[in-house]
């Protein structure tokens, strides 16, 4: 139980930090074409050659918000089952890269479609 309301605690703290830092500040700027974009954003344009003239940008920036915050959650519910603190480094490390290619894998073939 314990466990539980540490994922959703911590999934409700970092979407709602995602919203208000990134999100916010990247619909604001959307226009300006000297406020660089989100790196994730970024990312995605790069590898799956997204047009973002072509899908709606803020519901990308939403998706990777939820996105982002899950494996947060994920990775911080994991290494709060681990005791030892260099065990808790390597499986948070390992664990967050290997989510985060593949959530944002999701999300570039996700987009790409929608195109």
């Amino acid at each position: 139980m314990k466990n539980i309301i540490l994922f959703i605690l911590s999934y409700i703290l970092v979407l709602f930090i995602y919203e208000v830092f990134i999100v916010k500040r990247a619909i604001k700027n959307k226009d300006d074409k000297d406020k660089k974009k989100p790196i994730e954003v970024r990312l995605l344009v790069k590898k799956y050659k997204i047009d973002l003239k072509k899908i709606n940008y803020n519901k990308l920036l939403h998706i990777i918000a939820l996105v982002s915050s899950l494996d947060i959650a994920i990775v911080a519910s994991v290494i709060a089952l681990i005791d030892n603190l260099v065990l808790q480094i390597v499986v948070g490390v390992v664990l967050g890269i290997v989510l985060i290619f593949v959530s944002y894998d999701f999300i570039g073939k996700k987009m790409k479609k929608d195109e």
